[in-house]
C-alpha cells in the first residue's frame, strides 16, 4: 500500500535540498516550475530581495487558447515560450531551474526545452 504522505514528504525533502544548493547562487533567479491537477505556474524569483520578477499560469487570460487540458505537456510548452518572452521584457535571461523536487521528465522538460528556446539560459 503506498503511504501518500510519505510520498509528499520525501518530495518536500527532495525540494528543499534542491532548493537550498539553488539558493546559493545569488547571481542567477530562480524559476520555480509547480503543477497542480488543474493547471501549470512557473514564476521567475530573486531569492536575494525576496521578489517575484516573472509569473505565468494556465490560468491566466494572457496564456494562448490551447484545444487540451491547461495542464497538459503541450499546454507545459506554451507556458515555457510565455515565461520566456516575459522574461526577456523584464531583463533575465540567466536563471536556474527549481524543478520542486519532481522528477525531470514529461511536462517538467517539455517546459524547460520550450523556455531554453525562448531564450532563458540555464
Amino acid at each position: 500500500m503506498i503511504n501518500k504522505t510519505r510520498k509528499n514528504m520525501q518530495r518536500e525533502r527532495r525540494a528543499d535540498r534542491v532548493r537550498f544548493k539553488i539558493s546559493q547562487t545569488a547571481t542567477r533567479p530562480r524559476l520555480v516550475f509547480n503543477k497542480t491537477n488543474r493547471y501549470l505556474t512557473a514564476q521567475i524569483i530573486d531569492d536575494v530581495k525576496g521578489v517575484t520578477l516573472v509569473y505565468a499560469t494556465t490560468l491566466s487570460k494572457d496564456f494562448p487558447t490551447h484545444e487540451n487540458s491547461k495542464k497538459s505537456k503541450s499546454a507545459a510548452t506554451q507556458l515555457g515560450k510565455l515565461v520566456a518572452e516575459k522574461a526577456k521584457k523584464a531583463g533575465v535571461l540567466q536563471v536556474v531551474l527549481d524543478r520542486s523536487g519532481m522528477v525531470y521528465h514529461g511536462r517538467i522538460a517539455a517546459f524547460a526545452d520550450s523556455a531554453r528556446e525562448g531564450g532563458l539560459e540555464f
